[in-house]
């Protein structure tokens, strides 16, 4: 009997932690909008989400009894069988959810509970018939409430659909109403309108969420019922006036009301609503435990039963619940990883990409623009060129997210509109007793209103449709891995008992530790990633040229690390090096291309008198480039040639390769010593030694070459051997080529510098002569 306590004990605590994985992934349902609209400091908008998930939590709903009867038949099973698939539900959700939000991608954790019930109930109901002489295969359906199960199935799948579709066709008509140069406090009637439909629809999402848990809920659940038209339509007035009022006398913005009222009943929902995906399973085990005390039988013979009927939650389960989500909002960084995705894939402005085009998303951007052009012919030319100007963006709003990291990833407008959508689709599914995927509905209902938004233009249609396209493969993953996984725990808690719940919370533990560590290295790769512009080209020249020369130096030292581990891989024949060294160049390399992209939005705001820096300063980073790409192919090649097992090179070549890594290494820090000192006019040294490198490299050449003639190395051996020492030549011109025109660009600093060192003088002397 003792294991069943530290059973229920362990789901206890596992709760705790799917509470804390959980709310990490699920925080993107609220705060995207609030968080993409900018119009509200990050504290507000974690203040007000964090009371609706506490309203939430403590009036929830619950709709606790998904856990214990949503997906099975509890009179079909014993406390013993009940335990195993609780336990093997919960192992399975805080492993999946804890993976996602490494990956940085939004999962629905309704669907990931509904389908871990799902395959444990399988798993244990096919192992009891098969056990059991009492029973056949066909009468799985009597353990498995499959009617339910199918109907939330479909709902939520259905929900995809509805809410990206409802989401598009409101923007886009918000859109052609208010369009981008919209003044709130002349469009009185527009605003008040919206305003009142938002209000109306948001505050009957409130009413409807959150006094369904309430004790008092059952007296005037038959009057919300049969008086649903005419409180929506009391609501729509009331909203409509107050929008009026606070539009035209008060001359406060309307559409920041419905953010926040908006952002508060998202999050008083994924309390309600989400709440038993994450704590429904350990209370539905703590009820057992307490119906077995009570009851006295034997945990495995006595079947549950009891479960089948209304089990009251603890109310201070709820606030406990409750509070660990509002403390695991404001701490978790996870939370905004998974955020960032949702926001980039729907940001109006250029950001930086995460997702890969892919053949689905570019044959569906294919066939989107040939629609397009069908369309084109139909309506007329009028109407197209006013529904464009209805879309044209004010160049005071195309700040790029690449340039202005504070710039918002979309309006008011569209905030409002997902916010709105939203809640009226998670409204109409409550009250159809349907728990739609919180997940799912806002993740689209953003996507929706981004297309119609024409957020998704040719240049980044392909990388969100993209990305799109995998957030929703992987919602159909967790599916898949959710049934697969817990079935296989639920199959070895059944067959091997459950002290085997340990060896598999330990291996929980361990995957869960290196998640953590793994999500630890990418931010901090993130933050010392060396080829990145975060500033832009203003008139302070000085410390745009300063940091690229820091950020310059880091990268040489890399480099020169990476070359010297390139030649002991070659030298030594070994792999390990050689993987090392390309990994990091790798990352260089991406960084490079990135760094590309953000040269264009950089030159949208270099003045006119800074064009001559604008183009050496183009001309530096492409060479810088050009540096990167020879030393990729180099480390490219090299694993390849050790990786295949191909021939070692000669003893001739290792030390043809060793006197260039060092001439190189000596080379490389005399660049770092003229970069660093900016002591660029004593360079008779480094223009000697780069004509040494070039001579170097001309003489290996030439023995490679008497190598070939004498048949002393193979094809494989001379074609890399050969694109070695030319990629080399090519690094050490492209070197060159960075210190003249790190030399014309010195001279901004040296002015600078000179012009401040008058201003102390200057600033200086009238002290003297005020004293």
């Amino acid at each position: 009997m003792e294991i069943y306590y530290i059973i229920v004990g362990i789901l206890i605590v596992l709760a705790i932690v799917d509470l804390i994985v959980g709310v990490s992934n699920d925080a993107i349902n609220f705060l995207s909008s609030a968080l993409g609209s900018k119009v509200f400091s990050f504290r507000t908008i974690m203040i007000v989400a964090s009371l609706g998930v506490l309203f939430g939590a403590i009036f929830s709903s619950g709709m606790m009894e998904v856990a214990r009867k949503g997906i099975f038949h509890p009179q079909m099973f014993t406390f013993h069988e009940i335990i195993i698939i609780f336990t093997a539900v919960m192992l399975t959700d805080i492993i999946l959810l804890d993976t996602f939000n490494r990956l940085g991608l939004p999962t629905s954790t309704t669907v990931s509970i509904v389908f871990e019930l799902l395959g444990a109930a399988v798993a244990v109901s096919v192992w009891k018939i098969y056990h059991s002489p009492d029973y056949q295969i066909g009468q799985l359906g009597q353990f498995i409430n499959s009617s339910r199960a199918l109907f939330i199935i479909g709902g939520i799948l259905f929900s995809i659909v509805l809410a990206f579709t409802i989401a598009a066709i409101v923007q886009y008509i918000s859109r052609l109403v208010f369009t981008f140069q919209y003044d709130v406090y002349r469009r009185n009637v527009a605003v008040s309108i919206f305003g009142g439909i938002a209000i109306a629809a948001i505050s009957y999402f409130i009413v409807l969420k959150g006094l369904k848990g309430t004790p008092f809920y059952d007296d005037i659940k038959e009057y919300i019922h049969g008086h649903t038209r005419q409180i929506i339509l009391y609501s729509f007035v009331a909203g409509t006036l107050f929008s009026y009022v606070i539009n035209k006398f008060l001359h406060y913005n309307v559409f920041k009301i419905i953010i926040l009222l908006g952002t508060f009943s998202l999050a008083l929902a994924f309390a309600g609503n989400d709440l038993v995906n994450f704590i429904g399973v350990p209370i539905a085990a703590f009820n057992s435990l307490q119906i077995l005390i009570r009851e006295g039988g034997n945990p495995h013979e006595m079947l549950m039963t009891a479960l089948s009927g209304k089990v009251p939650t603890p109310t201070l389960f709820l606030i406990l619940a409750g509070t660990i989500m509002v403390v695991t909002l404001w701490t978790s960084k996870k939370a905004m990883k998974v955020a960032e995705t949702a926001l980039n894939l729907s940001a109006q402005g250029a950001t930086d990409e995460k997702f890969e085009s892919n053949l689905v998303a570019r044959s569906i951007v294919r066939s989107a623009i040939g629609l397009n052009k069908v369309i084109e012919t139909i309506i007329p030319e009028n109407v197209r060129q006013w529904i464009d100007s209805r879309f044209q963006i004010p160049e005071k709003n195309k700040k790029s997210k690449k340039i202005n990291k504070n710039a918002a990833e979309f309006d008011v407008v569209r905030a409002s509109v997902n916010l709105v959508v939203a809640a009226i689709l998670i409204s109409i599914g409550t009250s159809y007793h349907l728990p739609l995927s919180t997940t799912y509905v806002t993740f689209m209902a953003a996507m929706g209103s981004s297309l119609a938004d024409r957020a998704w233009g040719r240049e980044s249609a392909v990388y969100r449709i993209a990305g799109v396209i995998s957030v929703i493969a992987g919602w159909f993953v967790t599916a898949m891995v959710a049934f697969t996984v817990a079935g296989l725990f639920a199959t070895v808690l059944y067959l091997w008992g459950l002290w085997t719940a340990f060896v598999i919370l330990g291996l929980a533990a361990l995957l869960m530790y290196r998640n953590h560590l793994h999500f630890r290295k990418e931010k901090e790769e993130e933050q010392s990633e060396v080829l990145t512009i975060t500033y832009v080209l203003t008139d302070d020249t000085r410390m745009l040229l300063e940091k690229t020369f820091d950020r310059l130096l880091v990268l040489l030292r890399e480099l020169q690390d990476d070359y010297e581990k390139i030649f002991t891989g070659l030298a030594n024949y070994d792999i390990v090096p050689l993987r090392q060294a390309n990994d990091e160049i790798v990352k260089f390399f991406k960084q490079a291309n990135k760094l590309r992209e953000q040269l264009y939005y950089l030159l949208q705001n270099i003045d006119e008198n800074q064009m001559k820096i604008g183009t050496n300063y183009i001309k530096l980073i492409n060479r810088i480039q050009d540096a990167i790409q020879s030393i990729h192919y180099i480390s490219k090649a090299a694993k390849d040639y050790v990786d295949n097992n191909h021939r070692p090179l000669t003893k001739d070549q290792i030390e043809d390769l060793r006197i260039i890594s060092e001439k190189f290494t000596e080379y490389i820090r005399l660049v770092q010593d003229a970069i660093e000192s900016k002591d660029f006019d004593k360079l008779k040294k480094f223009y000697k030694t780069s004509s040494e490198l070039d001579n170097i490299i001309d003489a290996a050449i030439m023995r490679q070459i008497q190598r070939v003639r004498n048949n002393e190395v193979d094809s494989k051996n001379s074609a890399f051997f050969m694109s070695v020492l030319n990629e080399s030549r090519d690094l050490v011109d492209s070197f060159r080529r960075i210190i003249k025109l790190s030399i014309k660009l010195n001279k901004p600093i040296r002015k600078a510098l000179e012009k401040a060192s008058q201003a102390e003088e200057q600033a200086s002397g009238q002290d003297e002569k005020a004293q």
